[in-house]
């Protein structure tokens, strides 16, 4: 069965101040199929549904729908041109009802005037029985839980009828039974005649459901093809190709005692999903250990539950041997436990308080006598940690907003180190810096192991978890699926693990784990 192309990008080139993001790509979409797209985190996928969606316009080259060229400005275009897009960040309103936020901004109109909710209500509720799920229209998003909202977000795009829906990761956080539901929706939409554009990174459903394959590395398109045929090891050498960014290698060093152990954890989320499932792992001083993973492996509620987060989890910590029983962050952080949070403008940064309030807000009780604070105490030891960890400031007064991404990186792992930890935790440690600032600090992840901290850092970057860590975990649907150290594995055992669900990665035959 031919499918015709709906809509191509040809000679498609965007450029970011310091970094091109897609270089003169050609991408199709066939109608009444479904056109997986993959690679790595930052190869490009998300800037070229952008562009599709409206959301961002090419720096050169074309976009053609049904052959003619368009420009589009924004995601009102887009879908004026029958294209949806379900972002792999929810975009909801949780303070308002599903039917309102199914019929944001197109609302039904009675006279022009009011707001039909009835005829809303209705055509909600139509969407949730075909979607299979008995979520009420008049329920607040705020108050359901992930796997429902992702629903709501996908129900927001049958709404439209779009003649090319978009789905960015939909099933990263539904349950197997909620993806059974959502193949049966696609293989609905293919039928009628709806181009579908599906990315993700679990591969063996990226086989289950494809038509066409088009691989991203780099901005560049790798493989493109027909699905038929199309194996794991075919797509992972697309993703990986032979070449590997240049990050310095490890010094070598001994590693002491075990200073870290977590045993037997399990996080329940409601709708009985386990997002952390029976996880056992240990750390040793000087040691780095990369948990590799995608989104929805648990690998950041993992690090969450270790500080707390979530004290309905269950399962035990152990310090240097001795039971972690405290029950505060600042507990944690006295027994010598420290986060680096993924989102460091959220949650690890006051963005307006100035460099030094930032870097000494864990530490505080140090530069402390009675009820003054010690300012002369506070800013000499601030000063020492920019200089050791190379933090380009013009002065410590100036706001931590004034500073460059990586910098800023820098000095949310200043404000950790100055809590004088045994136990480094880093989730994501270079999201968002460019490629100088990565090996900046990766190079300080390093110095500081080889004087004895043990690191644990969470990343979905490959050649992060490839270049940095001494042993390396997978950690996929919550559960760990493979542990090596890093001299006796590959990044097809990695990729391979991170995709094989509840298996073990173990298990899985050598052939298919051959490069």
């Amino acid at each position: 069965m031919t499918h015709p192309i709906g809509l191509s990008i040809r000679n498609g080139t965007k450029v970011y101040p310091g970094t091109i993001a897609l270089n003169n790509v050609d991408f199709d979409v066939r109608l009444g199929a479904v056109n997986v797209l993959v690679g790595e985190n930052g190869a490009g996928k998300s800037t070229m549904m952008k562009v599709i969606a409206g959301v961002e316009q090419l720096t050169d080259g074309e976009l053609l729908i049904d052959g003619k060229e368009v420009h589009l400005r924004g995601t009102a275009d887009a879908a004026a041109h029958g294209i949806g897009i379900v972002f792999q960040e929810l975009n909801l309103f949780p303070d308002l009802s599903v039917s309102e936020n199914i019929f944001m901004g197109r609302e039904n109109l009675q006279f022009g005037v009011h707001i039909d909710r009835k005829r809303q209500r209705e055509v909600t509720q139509r969407l949730m029985e075909r979607l299979e799920h008995k979520i009420s229209p008049d329920t607040l998003v705020g108050d359901l839980r992930i796997g429902e909202q992702q629903i709501v977000e996908i129900a927001k795009s049958l709404a439209v009828d779009a003649r090319i829906l978009i789905l960015d990761e939909p099933t990263s956080a539904l349950s197997s039974s909620e993806v059974e539901i959502l193949f049966k929706v696609i293989a609905d939409l293919r039928a009628r005649g709806v181009g579908i554009i599906y990315i993700s990174h679990r591969l063996e459903e990226l086989i289950r459901i494809g038509d066409y394959i088009t691989v991203l590395r780099d901005g560049h398109i790798t493989g493109a093809r027909s699905m038929e045929g199309v194996d794991v090891p075919w797509i992972v050498q697309n993703m990986i190709g032979s070449a590997s960014k240049d990050f310095a290698k490890s010094v070598e060093h001994d590693f002491g005692k075990e200073v870290f152990r977590a045993e037997n954890i399990s996080l329940l989320r409601e709708g009985g999903k386990f997002v952390v499932d029976n996880v056992s792992l240990s750390l040793k001083e000087g040691e780095i250990v990369g948990i590799y993973g995608l989104m929805g492996a648990g690998r950041s509620e993992f690090f969450e539950c270790i500080m707390v987060q979530h004290p309905h989890s269950t399962g035990r910590f152990f310090v240097d041997g001795e039971p972690l029983t405290e029950k505060t962050v600042e507990g944690r952080i006295r027994r010598g436990i420290v986060l680096i949070p993924e989102d460091r403008k959220a949650v690890g940064l006051i963005q307006m308080h100035s460099v030094r309030e930032n870097m000494s807000l864990s530490s505080l009780r140090d530069f402390t006598r009675w009820f003054h604070l010690d300012l002369e105490k506070e800013k000499k030891a601030v000063m020492d940690y920019v200089r050791d960890l190379t933090i380009k400031i013009a002065s410590p007064e100036n706001p931590v907003s004034s500073l460059s991404g990586g910098n800023q990186q820098k000095v949310v792992i200043g404000k950790a180190l100055m809590t004088k930890p045994k136990i480094l935790l880093m989730d994501e440690p270079s999201r968002g810096i460019d490629v100088g600032a990565k090996a900046e600090v990766f190079r300080e992840m390093r110095r500081l192991a080889a004087e004895g901290l043990g690191i644990l850092f969470v990343t979905s970057d490959l050649d992060e978890v490839m270049s940095l860590s001494d042993r390396i975990i997978v950690m996929s649907n919550g559960r760990i699926t493979g542990e090596w150290d890093r001299k006796d594995t590959n990044e097809s055992m990695v990729v391979a693990a991170s995709a094989v669900g509840h298996a073990r990665a173990t298990h899985i035959p050598e052939k298919e784990l051959a490069e």
